[in-house]
């Protein structure tokens, strides 16, 4: 089965795109980040017609998370169950599958905006109630998958300017050890488990030919738990639909599971 990632940075603008990804990748999970719209906005109908039931978590102008997925979702979850937080950031869902039950966590990831502002502050504070949140998860559901847009760049491998941006936002030793200690639950960071070519990244900036002059992160992730692990077969970046007309700044990231 393939599982995927997707910040599409406003579903509205964005969901021609998404389903002529769908119909020509047809995966069997994809979360999307950044819907930027309520739920009563939530293009479900198009969704089911391309055959996927769907899960959200929508809020206007900003964040916003979703599942869809090709079987039924259900024991879903909104937001950090005890962390008090007025941003859509997290969805979580359980799928049937052969293999067993598969728990799928989405999240949207705070940016920070920049270190020493509350905004990191809220960042790091959101990330610590993640990694204790999720290790009760991991405790109840040994098959998971965490994936989204996680706003860190793990390693300098994951920078196209690993010195000059030392130490700024996605880059900060905080971020990385928050990073860290989710793997430590017993997760592996997928697209690390294959060999990958240099300069790989997820997202660039519209700004000053990012993407042409590949000036990108890598900060969209799926991490698996130690019970899927073994099942990884590959995992990759599909930047073909940053090349998009009115593209998002981020492109999808899928994981292959033998199942």
């Amino acid at each position: 089965m393939q599982i995927a990632t997707w910040n599409v940075n406003s579903l509205t603008v964005r969901l021609p795109q998404v389903l002529d990804w769908l119909a020509a990748h047809p995966v069997d999970v994809l979360a999307l980040q950044e819907l930027k719209l309520t739920d009563d906005k939530f293009p479900l109908a198009a969704l089911q017609a391309a055959g996927y039931h769907a899960a959200a978590f929508g809020q206007k102008t900003y964040n916003g998370v979703a599942l869809l997925a090709r079987s039924p979702l259900r024991d879903v979850v909104r937001n950090i169950p005890g962390f008090d937080d007025e941003q859509a950031r997290v969805i979580a869902a359980t799928i049937d599958t052969p293999g067993g039950a598969l728990r799928l966590v989405n999240g949207y990831f705070v940016n920070g905006q920049a270190p020493g502002s509350d905004k990191f502050a809220y960042k790091l504070r959101w990330l610590a109630a993640l990694h204790d949140w999720l290790r009760t998860e991991l405790a109840q559901h040994p098959r998971l998958v965490l994936l989204g847009d996680f706003n860190v760049a793990p390693e300098d491998r994951d920078s196209y300017d690993p010195e000059g941006l030392r130490g700024t936002i996605h880059h900060t030793p905080e971020e990385r050890a928050h990073f860290q200690s989710l793997l430590a639950l017993g997760m592996a960071d997928a697209y690390r488990l294959f060999e990958q070519p240099e300069k790989s990244y997820s997202w660039w900036d519209y700004r000053m030919l990012g993407f042409q002059k590949n000036r990108g992160l890598r900060i969209d992730h799926i991490l698996l738990s130690d019970a899927l692990r073994s099942h990884a077969s590959a995992c990759t970046i599909d930047r073909a639909p940053r090349k998009n007309p009115q593209p998002s700044d981020h492109a999808p990231v899928v994981v292959t599971l033998a199942e």
